[in-house]
């Protein structure tokens, strides 16, 4: 199993740290580099998008899964 590690980013203009299993924000960065956007501008995204009972990195972990289950034709959507 892949420990959890600290990642530091800036989103509108603070710096932030954000807890990722290095398969999860490996994956992120992937998915930034495909929309052609900064890590930062996507992590932003969901930053905003996410409910207010939901932690950042566990809002990261779902952004992945699910955009993972839309690339392999898993999505409900």
């Amino acid at each position: 199993m892949t420990a959890v590690r600290k990642h530091s980013v800036s989103i509108r203009g603070h710096r932030t740290s954000i807890s990722l299993e290095t398969p999860f924000f490996q994956e992120l960065e992937r998915i930034a580099a495909e929309r052609g956007q900064a890590l930062a501008a996507v992590v932003a995204e969901i930053d905003h998008d996410r409910p207010d009972d939901t932690n950042l990195s566990s809002a990261l972990r779902l952004f992945v899964l699910e955009q993972v289950k839309q690339r392999v034709g898993l999505s409900r959507d």
